[in-house]
């Protein structure tokens, strides 16, 4: 035991040890834990408690008591917070949150969260954080095999958007590093092109990096969403003779909306005929590869230069787990990003410092997200990943054919992936004739019945308009949590939520 030293007066503080008290801190976190385990875990799969409680802004606001004050609150009212945040967050585990492209709850992924929370880490330099970059290490290895490549590097992203950007921004220095240090000012007109249906990311990214929206050269697509090769090769034929500099083609391999997966191989001859980085965004549609009956959907997959990966959706490791996987092996990706400093990455350590991968990201401070699908993939094994996906577009299918058997439901297409976009044609509009009236009422029936089941809060599913079509459902099965008899629920909800319109 410490002896403890005489108090000391500097600039006006007393320093005369801790100030935290370290025995009632432990105490708040094993009660709010308590909370946790019973209001969040335990109710994660239970099918009577509600998907939301919605209150409106101005409501939330009072109900949450969100001022912060000089003085702190009491441990009793911090824990009602903690139970009242919990109350009124949408319950993204629940069985029937069909809401976005993630759901469910994985509780070895979860318990990994808990670690890395505690931990604190931040991964930068194996000093300060060797067990979380070797398991990045070891995790961006697998991912890699499972695209096809013989090798390859990569790096774990805050969120699939940022993958995108750090792909578009390695295709432009691999052809053109001297902006790097130059800027933008001595390049051509950098053209790139992606399809009608790519994620808004791409003009994000476009605008951030300097490029331009105007040079985004957005591809038609197919009735199922496809980027159409031979619409590319003339968008590219056309940047060439505008005197323009065309770098980067991006592919989807499942679109955000209708799930569909763009024709790789041929859009990776085309990026071969005319010396072009192809990037995949497989955001969504990644996790297909570690189904042998589903990876089909990304044949072509090993031609490309980078992808985009998301175990946070269809796998459920936890937002936000996001990998950019680059082929290039060679040091590119460190080349491109890394700033050399030096209070960070010293060269004459005592240790192997290939090991400080850092610097291959934009970011100093970047948390351990590979931890939570490491700990999940060594618990579920290979093997039950590929059972989750199989799972969830077998329960698509099943929807899909429950849809064709009921009056008022009608299928946008036939999906591929786990994306079931339809419309609900109610009583009113099922005998109105087919034209601009009946277009414009129906686009006002999602709407309504999105309002009634967020206020009754039995489930959540999303809708939106898109290509001219007017406001769909898009249905989205991930959670491993999800049952056939949830299927029926949701459209036997449907009819009843809509039974008066």
């Amino acid at each position: 035991m410490l002896q403890k030293k005489n108090a000391v007066l500097v600039d006006g503080v007393i320093l005369n040890g801790p100030i935290m008290d370290s025995q009632a801190g432990e105490q708040f976190v094993e009660e709010a834990c308590k909370i946790i385990m019973e209001e969040v875990i335990r109710k994660a799969d239970d099918v009577t408690e509600k998907v939301c409680e919605w209150q409106a802004p101005e409501t939330l606001k009072e109900i949450l008591d969100l001022e912060m004050r000089d003085t702190g609150e009491s441990h009793q009212k911090l824990l009602q917070l903690c139970r009242d945040v919990i109350q009124y967050s949408v319950k993204t585990s629940h069985p029937r949150f069909f809401n976005q492209l993630y759901a469910g709850i994985d509780y070895y992924s979860l318990v990994a969260r808990f670690i890395t929370e505690a931990l604190n880490p931040s991964v930068y330099t194996y000093e300060v954080s060797p067990v979380f970059l070797l398991v990045e290490e070891a995790v961006i290895k697998k991912m890699i095999e499972f695209i096809g490549w013989e090798e390859g590097d990569g790096i774990f992203n805050p969120g699939g958007s940022v993958s995108n950007m750090y792909a578009m921004n390695l295709a432009r220095y691999k052809f053109f590093p001297e902006i790097k240090e130059k800027g933008l000012s001595g390049l051509p007109r950098l053209v790139l092109f992606t399809s009608e249906e790519c994620h808004y990311s791409m003009k994000k990214a476009a605008s951030f990096l300097g490029i331009g929206t105007e040079n985004v050269y957005f591809i038609k697509t197919d009735e199922r969403g496809k980027m159409i090769p031979e619409e590319l090769e003339k968008q590219v034929q056309r940047a060439r003779k505008e005197g323009s500099a065309p770098f980067l083609v991006c592919a989807t391999a499942g679109t955000t909306v209708l799930g569909a997966f763009d024709p790789l191989d041929k859009i990776a001859d085309i990026c071969e005929k005319h010396g072009l980085w192809l990037h995949v965004d497989a955001s969504w549609g990644g996790s297909a590869l570690v189904s042998r009956k589903h990876c089909r959907l990304l044949h072509g997959i090993h031609r490309a230069d980078s992808v985009a990966w998301n175990p946070h959706k269809m796998l459920l490791a936890g937002i936000q787990c996001c990998a950019l996987l680059v082929k290039d092996n060679s040091g590119l990706l460190k080349n491109c990003y890394s700033a050399k400093a030096a209070y960070l990455f010293q060269q004459d350590k005592f240790y192997d410092v290939s090991y400080d991968t850092g610097d291959k990201s934009i970011q100093c401070s970047r948390r351990p997200d590979a931890f939570k699908f490491w700990l999940m993939w060594k618990a579920l094994g290979t093997t039950g990943l590929e059972e989750r996906v199989n799972r969830a577009l077998a329960l698509a299918r099943y929807l899909v054919e429950e849809i064709k058997k009921r009056e008022g439901f009608q299928l946008l297409l036939e999906p591929e992936y786990a994306n079931v976009c339809f419309w609900y044609i109610p009583p009113s509009l099922r005998k109105m004739e087919d034209g601009p009236e009946f277009w414009q009422k129906l686009h006002q029936v999602a709407p309504i019945i999105k309002e009634r089941m967020m206020k009754k809060g039995s489930m959540m599913l999303g809708y939106q308009p898109h290509q001219g079509k007017v406001n769909f459902f898009r249905q989205v099965v991930i959670s491993p949590q999800v049952s056939r008899e949830d299927m029926d629920f949701l459209l036997d909800e449907i009819e009843l939520l809509a039974k008066d319109l």
